[in-house]
């Protein structure tokens, strides 16, 4: 009998392109008001260089600009990116999906990787701890136990009272969301939405998840048909 539904953070509960492009407005603004570039402009090439590449878009923007920079300007860009005030929604379906759950008696929660101060920020800005019972930031239990180490799964177990045979989880990344299942019967559920970034990253050590859904309607269709 499932007893709570804990859920990844980002590209399942919120779209993490939105926060990518929250945070590379915050450094449009930054960059546009201390070189006069056009706000709009360097927003866009900011967009064109991530979908190139994620990896130091900083860096190749202001080589594109040919501009001098130091390490410490980057440095500065990163960290104004990771602490800006996002604005970013929830998916139009988690509320309902929560409420749902709820209703049914059903405990919620979040595990979440990244760099702690970011991801709570994320949360504040969506509201996230009015409506989940418990939220851990693996972040805070120590860099070493980010995903897919079980730690977050033996503290939230503890955290909401329940057997890990009574636990879900939902996530999106192949790279550390479903090994979990390798390791404590928690049935883990895929969400496939439009646009993730991590949709073809590979299985780690090749566990792969229970199901597959869309959207979190059909993980209440799931949870309701008693079919996980």
């Amino acid at each position: 009998m499932v007893k709570a539904v804990i859920f990844d953070l980002d590209d399942t509960l919120i779209p993490e392109r939105q926060y990518v492009e929250s945070g590379f407005k915050h450094i449009a603004k930054i960059i546009s008001n201390k070189y006069e570039f056009s706000e709009e402009k360097v927003f866009r090439d900011l967009l064109t260089l991530f979908k190139k590449s994620h990896k130091n878009v900083f860096n190749r923007l202001m080589d594109t600009y040919k501009n001098n920079y130091s390490s410490d300007t980057i440095l500065y860009l990163v960290e104004e990116y990771r602490n800006h005030i996002p604005d970013i929604h929830f998916y139009d379906d988690v509320l309902n999906c929560i409420s749902n759950l709820k209703t049914k008696g059903i405990k919620v929660g979040i595990i979440t990787d990244g760099i702690a101060y970011t991801q709570r920020q994320k949360l504040k800005a969506v509201k996230a701890y009015e409506y989940f019972d418990e939220i851990i930031l693996t972040d805070e239990l120590g860099r070493e136990y980010w995903k897919p180490h079980p730690r977050a799964f033996e503290e939230m177990r503890l955290k909401l009272k329940v057997e890990f045979n009574e636990m879900i989880y939902v996530g999106d990344n192949p790279e550390k969301d479903f090994y979990i299942s390798s390791i404590y019967p928690i049935k883990t559920i895929r969400i496939i939405r439009e646009k993730l970034i991590h949709k073809d990253k590979k299985y780690f050590k090749g566990i792969k998840e229970y199901f597959r859904v869309k959207n979190l309607d059909e993980l209440l269709s799931l949870i309701d048909n008693e079919l996980i």
